[in-house]
């Protein structure tokens, strides 16, 4: 049964516990701009002395997220607090595939995440070794059916995909992630290896973890509170945010239920 704390708020539970993994888009911002009551909420856990992580499925390194918060005004001292899953894969990247041709689908932007081994980037699918996913093409942002047929014929090469993200809510506009091309080229034969939630490695690369009682916080049952699940730590979902709608139609129980995850905490949106 999940608890509700739109009355009482985390301050009710934040005493039980000594980590907490919060997800940044849809639970601290938007995309656009900040939440004020998640942003007090980060700050009394730091008066607290708590550990906590902001932990993202961004396709991107670190210090390129940390940027973008300072732009929309959040403090250095939580700034510091972030960890991406690109910050994870690249990490991997750097050890396993450095010196190795790779393909890249996804925007522009993300090219800072392989800045550092530009020269193996490949316009050529046919040359590549890999895959690297971290979004979708700009010019076909919406057409999954493109991919398809861009993938077909390269199932024999290994996906690296940086946000396993499906869908997010940039606004009050929905796009789709890195994740919905990779659940493509998995359908239709290929081998993804993912880097952000719910996938351990970027729990355990961003904080020392071991022996805490953790808290993980999100509004996506498929990525944070999944996450949670398999590390066996305590979830609370944000109710407003990606499954805001589903819940509204059906309830966060029944929702929770058909997505096959558990949900301890529930609040609508992140508050003291």
């Amino acid at each position: 049964m999940t608890k509700n704390l739109d009355s009482n708020g985390l301050q009710s539970i934040a005493d039980n516990y000594d980590l907490f993994y919060i997800d940044l888009w849809g639970v601290v911002h938007n995309g656009i701009s900040l939440h004020d009551q998640a942003i007090e909420v980060l700050e009394k856990l730091e008066k607290m002395n708590k550990n906590f992580v902001l932990l993202t499925n961004a396709p991107r390194p670190t210090n390129i997220v940390t940027k973008q918060l300072d732009k929309m005004g959040m403090e250095k001292k939580l700034r510091d607090h972030v960890f991406t899953s690109g910050q994870a894969a690249l990490s991997y990247l750097k050890k396993k595939y450095s010196e190795s041709n790779f393909f890249h689908i996804g925007p522009p932007k993300d090219f800072d995440l392989f800045s550092d081994f530009k020269n193996y980037k490949t316009n050529e699918i046919e040359k590549s070794r890999y895959l690297l996913c971290t979004g979708l093409f700009e010019d076909f942002f919406d057409d999954l059916n493109y991919y398809k047929n861009l993938l077909e014929n390269h199932v024999d090469k290994i996906m690296i995909c940086t946000n396993p993200d499906l869908i997010v809510d940039k606004g009050d506009k929905r796009e789709m992630c890195a994740g919905s091309v990779a659940m493509i080229f998995e359908k239709i034969g290929g081998e993804v290896i993912y880097f952000g939630k719910p996938y351990p490695e970027v729990y355990n690369q961003s904080i020392n973890n071991n022996n805490k009682k953790v808290l993980s916080i999100g509004d996506n049952l498929n990525t944070d509170i999944k996450g949670a699940n398999l590390l066996n730590y305590d979830s609370l979902l944000i109710s407003n945010g990606i499954h805001k709608q589903e819940i509204k139609k059906k309830g966060i129980e029944k929702v929770s239920k058909e997505y096959e995850a558990i949900v301890n905490y529930s609040q609508s949106d992140l508050k003291w």
